[in-house]
């Protein structure tokens, strides 16, 4: 098999730490590893399969002169804005984190689960965006039941993991609970979230637009349609809430058919990389602490509604750095390299 020259754009951020470690899991055809990020990190060093490999810094020049085929972006959308084109240009297949090609019509936005066929239009900017973390998990238990059914509607409630705005997120999720318990909450800074996010919940992840969304619930109405390739209704409520890891969702589909709750069971057991959690009985249901580094999406509390013989009810929860982020770009370069090996 063919190896392949890899770079690691944020390198030492959350979300490409776990990159680093799902590709050493996945066994990827690595045959050189280049991490790369901004000038003040460069110069340290991750470990990848027991060696220490020193950080890059990120330049226009360096995809070229490290002679990279693959890169994959985690740095922040101004970062992948300015350099995703400069490692295209070098030849390149970019495979971008952040949230800036993802609407392009030029640029495929991609689930391997959901839509593997658009990753062949790569070529028309070299560039192939990776989907919301909150989306794709979503995308990946309806797809199954678009297939079967046919949606006309999704709506949607999150309950997204501090991760999702990064490290320092996380750390101040630690810092406001290492307060509480000193009696000194009121004292703790609120810098990444404009409200205290130890013991409470915040209705707002992004900025408000004009409609009342927010842009994170935007971005789910958006790439659900785009990836799915179907004019769907989708209504979200993005809230963010005091874990660390793993995103869940109570996730609402109205059906273009009646579906049964056994049946629509059985059904989303068949999507690719889902676990069905679901004994009510036995109290065993999707929960973010039970889907911390693990490459799967799990699904339960599938019931139907109790008016309506077409809609369906379900509990999606999967680990947002992977499932959300670094997984699924390590299995759409994969998915890459299988097609290209065609």
């Amino acid at each position: 098999m063919r190896r392949y020259n890899v770079a690691v754009v944020g390198a030492t951020g959350a979300v490409g730490e776990e990159m680093l470690r799902v590709m050493e899991e996945f066994d990827f055809p690595v045959a050189k590893l280049v991490p790369m990020a901004s000038a003040r990190s460069a110069g340290g060093y991750v470990t990848y399969k027991d060696e220490e490999i020193s950080v890059k810094e990120l330049t226009e020049t360096i995809f070229e002169t490290e002679e990279i085929d693959i890169a994959l972006f985690s740095a922040g959308g101004s970062v992948s804005a300015h350099f995703a084109p400069f490692a295209a240009e070098a030849g390149a297949v970019v495979i971008d984190n952040t949230s800036h090609f993802r609407m392009d019509p030029e640029v495929p936005l991609v689930v391997p689960e959901v839509n593997p066929q658009d990753i062949s239009r790569w070529r028309e900017k070299g560039i192939i965006a990776n989907p919301n973390c909150s989306t794709i998990q979503m995308v990946q238990a309806l797809k199954p039941l678009q297939d079967n059914y046919g949606i006309e509607r999704v709506d949607v409630s999150t309950y997204q993991a501090t991760s999702g705005a990064g490290k320092s997120a996380m750390q101040e999720l630690v810092n406001q609970m290492q307060a509480f318990f000193a009696f000194k909450l009121d004292e703790s800074p609120k810098e990444r979230f404009v409200h205290q996010i130890a013991l409470n919940v915040i209705p707002q992840i992004d900025l408000f637009t004009e409609n009342g969304f927010t842009k994170e619930e935007m971005k789910m109405v958006n790439e659900t349609n785009k990836i799915m390739h179907d004019t769907i209704e989708v209504a979200a409520t993005c809230v963010r809430v005091p874990t660390l890891r793993g995103h869940a969702e109570s996730v609402t589909v109205t059906c273009k058919k009646d579906v049964d709750a056994d049946a629509a069971r059985e059904t989303i057991a068949k999507g690719e990389n889902i676990v069905i959690l679901d004994d009510p009985a036995h109290n065993i249901y999707p929960m973010p602490a039970l889907c911390v580094d693990r490459n799967e999406t799990f699904v339960g509390r599938i019931r139907r509604d109790i008016y309506r013989s077409n809609i369906l009810h379900m509990f999606v929860v999967a680990d947002n750095l992977r499932v959300g982020a670094a997984t699924n770009a390590v299995r759409i370069a994969l998915k890459w390299i299988e097609m290209e090996s065609e």
